[in-house]
């Protein structure tokens, strides 16, 4: 259906592999659509027909972002995109995608409520796979990141810090009196936990923290 190499780009299938997406919609064919596309980008994903059981799901496992129809039965866009942001805050990437509220007003409103985006059917594939990722991707970075420098012994955090003002390794050795080597099988734990692949990545993370 498309050259999905195209479409997608390189990115890490690793990464996203870590984060799922809901796609809530009555539309049987755009939500199989929508689905099929996220999958061979590379992320997992979870399909609703309605908003309530959605909103249920989302309660066990957090989604990284909802593609998310606002004319659903039941509990509509609106209304779920108000709760989750009542309940997880911006921690939820929610992109709006209607065929019925198209008009800039129906935008204004999606976004005034707390919506990242909103994108009007028929979407361009190439389109939605790249908001989808630029909203999803510091996400997940974040997220993990944090969680990261929570594990990092009393050593790493020490290390961490002294990279953050620019020291280098013979320079931490000496500093906290362990041996260059030392230094680098801690800065590699660094990397590990925080999921990043630089040190300077790594200082990014710490600097963000502070």
């Amino acid at each position: 259906m498309l050259e999905l190499a195209a479409v997608t780009g390189e990115h890490s299938v690793e990464s996203s592999l870590r984060s799922v997406i809901f796609v809530v919609d009555d539309d049987d064919t755009f939500r199989t659509y929508v689905v099929e596309l996220l999958e061979n980008a590379g992320y997992r994903t979870e399909q609703f027909a309605s908003g309530s059981p959605a909103l249920a799901a989302a309660t066990a496992e957090r989604p990284a972002a909802v593609v998310l129809d606002v004319q659903l039965p039941g509990l509509n866009g609106y209304e779920m995109c108000r709760e989750l942001r009542d309940t997880y805050g911006d921690s939820i990437a929610v992109i709006f995608v209607s065929g019925e509220r198209t008009e800039a007003v129906d935008r204004t409103a999606g976004l005034l409520l707390g919506a990242d985006d909103y994108m009007v059917k028929p979407v361009d594939p190439g389109e939605l796979i790249a908001r989808i990722r630029r909203l999803v991707e510091p996400h997940a970075l974040e997220a993990s990141s944090s969680n990261g420098l929570d594990s990092l012994t009393r050593r790493e955090h020490e290390v961490l810090d002294l990279l953050a003002k620019g020291h280098q390794q013979d320079e931490i050795a000496r500093e906290l009196v362990i041996s260059p080597k030392t230094v680098g099988t801690h800065i590699q734990r660094i990397l590990g936990k925080l999921e990043v692949r630089s040190r300077a990545q790594a200082v990014s993370v710490a600097l963000r923290r502070r």
